[in-house]
């Protein structure tokens, strides 16, 4: 049964439609008659105890309609409870910040007040993108988190080569490879542990990185069969697309699908219907929550519906 579909994200004149997942996801929506709605995460308040949203009607113009000057028409927006509508999809794209966090309480409270969202905003701020796969170390490459110069140093000494990160960094940015007798390695933890100050994750090298940083999907707690393998650019570690990483779609490998699917079952559990694992070699590098994407460049190389199979479970899950 067609529903109100409330969509907040990032402002529309950003949103790259040849690419972009949430693009994907309104475009299924649309066409199985959902009427879609769209609001900023500014634009999210607390009135009367109740969490309310300036909605703004979206309708979807085909591109290279006659006179179309976009892809989208707003119709007046208006002042409408989250809990009225018939799901909310939170995607926001990072920085997850405290804008951010602030947004997953006023959205808790909406599902408080029967509010359906997805990703659940009590299982987005619980899991840490980076920290999560502490969780599941049986399939986690050795990683140490800490504050600690001395331990950072300590760990390189022990891996001979390591990849250094913070918890809220997103996109490939602040990411840094540190091998042992590295002259810059102080240089790197000063400015990423302000000395002392943050909070560092610290992962050992994967040289497979080389074949690509894997994005596995999971969708309702079922895998999608297809992976996006981010492959660096010459002369580059890091395989985001953010810093110039090129998509290559992917079957899953065996050891992709044992951990998709032994983890799939647990997130689904707590509320994550959208879930994105980064994957490197045979090993889980981060658990991503927020905004998960690659819909389009999976589904225009290998033919596979992922946002079918999104709005499928969105549905599903509405309909429980």
């Amino acid at each position: 049964m067609p529903m109100r579909l409330l969509v907040i994200l990032d402002p529309l004149p950003l949103i790259k439609t040849y690419k972009d997942s949430t693009y994907a996801m309104m475009v299924e929506a649309a066409a199985r008659g959902h009427e879609l709605f769209v609001c900023e995460q500014h634009e999210l308040s607390l009135a009367g105890g109740r969490t309310m949203a300036r909605v703004h009607p979206l309708r979807l113009v085909e591109a290279g309609a006659a006179g179309a000057a976009s892809w989208y028409a707003l119709g007046e927006p208006r002042h409408e409870p989250v809990a009225d509508f018939g799901a909310v999809l939170m995607r926001k794209d990072p920085p997850f910040d405290m804008e951010y966090v602030f947004s997953t309480y006023l959205l808790e409270h909406a599902v408080r007040l029967g509010a359906r969202v997805f990703n659940d905003p009590l299982a987005i701020r619980s899991h840490n993108e980076k920290l999560s796969i502490a969780e599941f170390p049986q399939f986690a490459a050795p990683t140490l988190v800490t504050r600690s110069a001395d331990e950072l140093r300590a760990f390189v000494e022990e891996h001979d080569e390591a990849v250094f990160k913070l918890l809220d960094g997103m996109g490939g940015t602040s990411v840094f490879r540190a091998k042992r007798g590295d002259p810059n390695m102080s240089v790197i933890i000063e400015t990423l542990n302000q000395f002392g100050a943050r909070t560092v994750m610290a992962q050992r090298f994967l040289p497979e990185i080389a074949e690509g940083d894997k994005r596995v999907l999971l969708i309702g707690g079922k895998v999608v069969p297809w992976c996006l393998a981010r492959i660096p650019k010459d002369g580059e570690f890091r395989g985001n697309l953010a810093a110039g990483g090129r998509g290559v779609a992917r079957a899953l490998s065996a050891r992709d699908r044992e951990i998709a699917e032994a983890l799939a079952p647990v997130l689904a559990a707590r509320g994550l219907l959208l879930v994105g694992l980064d994957l490197i070699g045979d090993c889980i590098t981060e658990i991503n929550v927020t905004s998960p994407t690659c819909f389009q460049e999976i589904r225009q190389q290998t033919g596979y519906d992922v946002a079918a199979l999104f709005v499928d479970e969105l549905e599903a899950a509405c309909a429980r």
